[in-house]
């Protein structure tokens, strides 16, 4: 080949890594340069609000005006599904939660969209166990004497929504001790807690977030917590496990996704700035004080969790019997 030619292709390849490389990470650099919403499937007030907007406050740096939009309804499916059919540019989030990312794919008869196909995966954001309490007058003060008075009386409890982690904690409550509590799904704990207080149901086994400051104040009566181990928010509330149903452990989780086909520069710059603002002293702080445990990670991690949480949830929907047209 003449060496003039072979001097002109050289050329060529030169300029042509030169344009090839900046546009490799083009949307890494442009994202955000536009606004931002992150979803949220439940009403203000609960844990997911408080994490989308501590977010959306941070991010407030990065340029770009960020809204957060409240979408509840159907256990969390009708704000998941408005992502899950968004453009895949990363513009568009949700605040999933253990039931719009794991229990609702077996619990509902028809679901609007696939809770593992249907999103990319940023980052897991925190976890908190839920906190069983009852009205002041129910005449329980722990587990023992609650499974007690189900087995004479039909109890109610409520929750936040068909297929929330309140849901299926009182479902496998239910099943672990061999009652049968009747459930009442609100759209939204906040309007669940005026009718418990009223004593219009008698119990809900409500994020620790929302439920202990009730508690504190002495409006309700706090019998236990879900997960495996006490919180270190209220290490002196005991776990339903060691109060008389081994083996029960459910805790809420919440984690940030975005639309399908979110390009990967984009989701992993999504990914590094959640992590940043996770790793907050004061947003740390703040989520420590509501009982919220920050875990964030890996898109991957995340994709993981989702899977084995969606294949736990339905063995305990199936042993449960909980379904919903």
């Amino acid at each position: 080949m003449p060496r003039a030619r072979l001097r002109t292709l050289a050329l060529l390849s030169g300029l042509f890594l030169a344009v090839a490389l900046p546009l490799s990470t083009a949307h890494a650099q442009a994202w955000p340069s536009k606004p931002i919403r992150i979803v949220v499937t439940f009403p203000p007030g609960g844990a997911p609000d408080t994490l989308a907007r501590v977010l959306a406050e941070k991010w407030g740096a990065l340029g770009q005006p960020v809204t957060v939009d409240n979408k509840p309804g159907a256990g969390g499916n009708i704000g998941a599904d408005l992502v899950a059919k968004a453009p895949g540019d990363g513009y568009t989030l949700v605040l999933g939660t253990v039931g719009t990312h794991a229990i609702n794919a077996s619990l509902y008869e028809k679901m609007p969209y696939n809770n593992i196909r249907d999103f990319t995966p940023i980052s897991f954001l925190a976890s908190t166990p839920n906190l069983l309490v009852v009205n002041k007058e129910v005449p329980a003060n722990n587990v023992k004497d609650l499974v007690e008075l189900a087995k004479k009386n039909t109890l109610f409890f409520g929750s936040s929504g068909s297929g929330t982690s309140i849901h299926l904690s009182g479902e496998l409550f239910n099943t672990l001790a061999g009652v049968k509590m009747q459930h009442v799904p609100y759209k939204g704990r906040a309007e669940a807690i005026p009718d418990l207080l009223g004593g219009r149901i008698q119990m809900i086994f409500d994020n620790m977030p929302s439920a202990l400051p009730l508690v504190q104040e002495g409006k309700l009566k706090a019998i236990a917590v879900t997960s495996a181990q006490r919180s270190p928010a209220a290490p002196y509330i005991p776990t339903i496990a060691e109060s008389g149903l081994p083996g029960f452990e459910a805790t809420s989780w919440f984690a940030l996704l975005g639309s399908p086909g979110i390009p990967r520069d984009v989701q992993m710059r999504i990914n590094a700035e959640t992590l940043k603002v996770m790793a907050m002293p004061d947003v740390k702080e703040k989520l420590g004080r509501l009982g919220l445990e920050p875990n964030p990670g890996t898109p991957e991690a995340l994709a993981s969790l989702i899977q084995a949480e969606t294949a736990k949830w339905a063995r305990v929907v199936k042993e449960s019997g909980a379904k919903i047209e």
